[in-house]
């Protein structure tokens, strides 16, 4: 079917009277950009100068015909087709339609089919980075075709092809968090604990809450019992903080094995955020915490745990690819989320 048929070009100048079938962009000095004139709007006299000023010699006018989509049908079609839970349509805009998340939770992209859905010709789909955390009413994505009009079979080609979406929004989950510290100058109350803090405030803003905090010496017996007692009280995660380094006194990792932990890593290609474990006790996660978690805005924590929260299991490979995106600049102003770290 050629499109070309199903069109034409009209002069500005003899279009009153002409119902715009797409919207009329215009940018202002200073890169300010949007639609002077909405898709249907009726053409008046006093709107030719308007036209012509933004660059519009000449209209697109067309006749619908059965098996062509307008640009704004078309893209409701592709929402409707890729935008999985948790997701809403803003109003199309310029043939573009964006999703928002309805709830806090991870954004959860499948890559390779977002890469097959940009493959087909005239389609455009473009996400944030999966893995990351989005805030109700967040775009987190949009989609448009490329032409104005499109035939209709290329969209059943990619509905066919894409039986599940492309991107969901996971909710976190309410955990119950045990806190294990370890450290005989802290047991001991040689300095005071400023790790603890730091973990209610992060688990707070993700929708957690902390069961209780245990601090240990340096013992492994007693670094294990904690462990252990959290899980028994139904802790949805217990995380370690302290004892994470290759001194001597540094233990929790043999106290998380000797806890039952069936360790999935230690250790991560991050910085910050090397000295990492990640173990399992049953289904329940088990975080051996380095301490640059206390200290950077962003690290293996806000990476990790928040895959955790959604539901999503985190195995050695998922660790693995970290490293494409795990170095962080250590700027003198953090802007995470929005920077580089942990993107791949």
């Amino acid at each position: 079917m050629s499109l070309a048929l199903e069109m034409k070009t009209i002069r500005a100048e003899d279009a009153v009277g002409s119902v715009l079938c797409h919207d009329i962009t215009r940018i202002e000095v200073g890169g300010t950009k949007g639609p002077v004139f909405r898709k249907g709007h009726i053409v008046r006299p006093e709107d030719v100068p308007v036209l012509l000023q933004v660059g519009k010699e000449n209209l697109y006018v067309y006749t619908p015909r059965s098996g062509v989509l307008h640009e704004d049908e078309a893209a409701l079609r592709i929402g409707k087709t890729v935008a999985g839970k948790n997701l809403r349509f803003s109003e199309i805009k310029e043939g573009r339609v964006n999703f928002m998340a309805t709830c806090h939770g991870l954004l959860q992209v499948d890559v390779p089919a977002l890469s097959r859905v940009n493959s087909m010709d005239d389609i455009a789909l473009a996400t944030l980075h999966s893995m990351q955390e989005v805030q109700q009413g967040q775009a987190v994505g949009g989609t448009r075709i490329i032409p104005l009009l499109i035939d209709e079979q290329k969209i059943a080609v990619l509905e066919q092809a894409t039986p599940q979406p492309v991107l969901n929004v996971l909710p976190f989950l309410p955990f119950q968090v045990g806190i294990v510290t370890t450290g005989s100058e802290v047991y001991a109350g040689r300095i005071t604990d400023a790790f603890g803090p730091v973990l209610r405030k992060k688990f707070t803003g993700l929708g957690s809450s902390v069961l209780g905090q245990t601090i240990t010496d340096d013992s492994v017996a007693m670094t294990a019992s904690a462990i252990r007692d959290f899980v028994a009280q139904g802790a949805s995660m217990v995380v370690c903080t302290g004892g994470m380094s290759v001194d001597p006194d540094d233990r929790t990792p043999t106290a998380i094995r000797a806890a039952g932990g069936r360790v999935v890593s230690y250790g991560a290609p991050t910085f910050p955020g090397a000295m990492f474990l990640l173990a399992y006790i049953g289904d329940v996660p088990v975080l051996g915490l380095p301490g640059c978690v206390m200290y950077y805005k962003a690290s293996i924590f806000d990476l990790i745990v928040p895959r955790l929260l959604a539901g999503v299991p985190v195995s050695r490979a998922d660790i693995a690819a970290l490293g494409h995106g795990g170095y962080c600049n250590s700027c003198k102003e953090c802007h995470y989320p929005h920077c580089a770290f942990g993107k791949n």
